[in-house]
């Protein structure tokens, strides 16, 4: 059965002049997904409306750390990690329960502008490998262990 297995979010601010450059994550053991909104808590929380949560996949980043990348939690800009689900097979529309809260696949991710000067790599490297961008359609609770779902035909 499909778990998540990390989670991370931003608490403090992003230092754009830290050396090594690297994205501002916290790993945590749960979190509350607000409807509409995105992680409870998390500083990009609300910033954008299309990037409420970012969800990749455990066995992807096991792939990507062989070819160079650097892939402890948070560090390829992900909040949350699923295993046993190909989340870059999932399609806009697709719903997915993660503990209490459902969300809905919106896009694939893609590197931002600060990617390559983290990682050292270019985000084409992982292209069509970087999950997905998902939207929190109804509020609930999120724990590292939790089972994740694909949400056939459930809607709110």
């Amino acid at each position: 059965m499909p778990t998540v297995t990390s989670i991370t979010i931003q608490t403090t601010p992003s230092d754009r002049d830290a050396q090594p450059p690297r994205f501002s994550r916290t790993p945590v053991p749960h979190i509350e997904l607000v409807a509409g909104h995105g992680i409870q808590g998390d500083l990009k929380t609300g910033k954008n409306p299309d990037r409420q949560i970012n969800l990749m996949s455990a066995e992807t980043l096991a792939q990507l750390a062989t070819e160079g990348f650097s892939t402890a939690p948070g560090q390829m800009g992900e909040q949350m990690v699923v295993s046993g689900l190909d989340l870059d097979a999932l399609q806009p529309g697709d719903r997915l329960r993660l503990g209490t809260a459902l969300v809905e696949i919106h896009s694939p991710r893609r590197g931002c502008s600060r990617f390559e000067a983290i990682q050292g790599l270019s985000p084409k490297l992982a292209a069509g490998r970087m999950g997905q961008m998902a939207f929190v359609v109804e509020s609930g609770a999120v724990s590292v262990g939790d089972a994740v779902s694909i949400a056939a035909g459930e809607t709110v």
